[in-house]
C-alpha cells in the first residue's frame, strides 16, 4: 500500500456529464478537495478535452468527478498511453451509474469519497484486457442481454425530449407481439488453453470476474435444465470465446459484435485510492 500525502498536488477532473446532472454534489467535492490540498480543476467538455487534461496533468495526482463510465474512460486512456500502472486513480463518484464504484469499495457520499481521495491509501486491482486494447474493470457478460447505457449525448435537451415523445408512444397499446430475448448462445470457451464449453453445447450467460486467486472467475451457465444446468466456475488467466457473432457488456460498455475475442488478466494493473479500511 502506498500513503498518499495530503500535500499532494491533485488535478481535479470533471466529467461534463457530471456537471450537468449534479452541479451540487461536484460544489462540494471541489471545495473539500481544494481545502486539503493543492488542485488545478479541469472542465473538459467532451472525450478529446478529458484525454488531454489527463495526459498533461505532469506530476499531479489524477481524480476523475464522474460516475462509472467517467472512471473506465480514464482507465482506458491511461492503458493506451501504458501509463497506468505510474498513476493512482482517485474517484468522486457523481451521476447516476455508481455500481462499480461501489463494487470497488469507493465511497458512494460525496463528502466521504472526497476524503478518501484526502486521506486514502492505494490499493492495486486487477483488470482485463482484450486483444482490441479494451479493457475491463469490473465484469464481463456474455451475450449482453441489457441495453447499452446512454451515452453522453443523451443528456443533451433535444434529445430528452425526444426521448420523452418516444417514452409517449411506446406506452400505448400496441397490437404488435414482445420481441423476444436473445436465447441461448453456441459458443467455443476456452480457458488458460483448455476447452471447458464447445459449440455443441448452448449456454445462457457467461460472465468473467478479475481478481479471483491472481486470475479471473469464469462462470457459464449451460442453457440445459437440472443438474446439468447448474453453473460452470473455472479459475484462469486467459479466457477466449468464439462463436457466431455476439455482443458483449464489458463493465457499463457493450462491445461487438464479434465472432472471437481473447481476454488476458493483468494482476495488480492499476491503482484505485480507497478508504484505509478497504484498502
Amino acid at each position: 500500500m502506498t500513503e498518499v500525502a495530503a500535500s499532494d498536488q491533485l488535478l481535479v477532473v470533471i466529467d461534463p456529464v457530471a456537471r450537468r446532472t449534479d452541479g451540487e454534489s461536484v460544489r462540494i467535492a471541489k471545495d473539500v478537495l481544494s481545502a486539503g490540498a493543492a488542485t488545478k480543476v479541469c472542465l473538459p467538455e467532451g472525450p478529446e478535452e478529458f484525454a488531454r487534461a489527463l495526459a498533461r496533468r505532469g506530476s499531479r495526482r489524477p481524480v476523475v468527478i464522474g460516475d462509472d463510465r467517467a472512471l473506465l474512460r480514464a482507465v482506458s486512456l491511461l492503458h493506451r498511453q501504458r501509463e497506468l500502472a505510474a498513476c493512482a486513480l482517485s474517484l468522486v463518484p457523481v451521476g447516476g451509474v455508481q455500481s462499480l464504484a461501489r463494487s470497488l469499495g469507493v465511497p458512494t457520499g460525496t463528502v466521504a469519497a472526497a476524503r478518501a481521495v484526502l486521506d486514502g491509501v492505494e490499493r492495486r486491482l486487477d483488470l482485463l484486457v482484450d486483444d482490441s486494447d479494451g479493457v475491463v474493470l469490473g465484469a464481463l457478460r456474455i451475450p449482453s442481454v441489457l441495453s447499452p447505457v446512454p451515452s453522453e449525448a443523451a443528456s443533451h435537451p433535444w434529445l430528452r425530449t425526444c426521448q420523452s415523445l418516444v417514452r409517449t408512444l411506446a406506452a400505448r397499446p400496441s397490437r404488435l407481439a414482445a420481441v423476444p430475448g436473445p436465447g441461448p448462445a453456441r459458443l467455443r470457451i476456452e480457458v488458460d488453453g483448455v476447452l471447458v464449453v464447445d459449440l455443441d453445447q448452448p449456454v445462457e450467460a457467461v460472465s468473467v470476474t478479475p481478481g479471483v486467486s491472481g486470475g479471473a472467475e469464469v462462470e457459464i451457465r449451460p442453457a440445459s435444465v437440472g443438474v446439468e444446468g447448474s453453473p460452470l466456475r473455472v479459475v484462469g488467466r486467459q479466457v477466449t470465446v468464439s462463436g457466431a457473432d455476439f455482443r458483449y457488456r464489458a463493465d457499463s460498455v457493450v462491445g461487438g459484435p464479434v465472432r472471437t475475442r481473447t481476454w488476458v488478466v493483468r494482476e495488480g494493473a492499476w491503482g484505485l485510492t480507497l478508504p484505509p479500511g478497504l484498502a
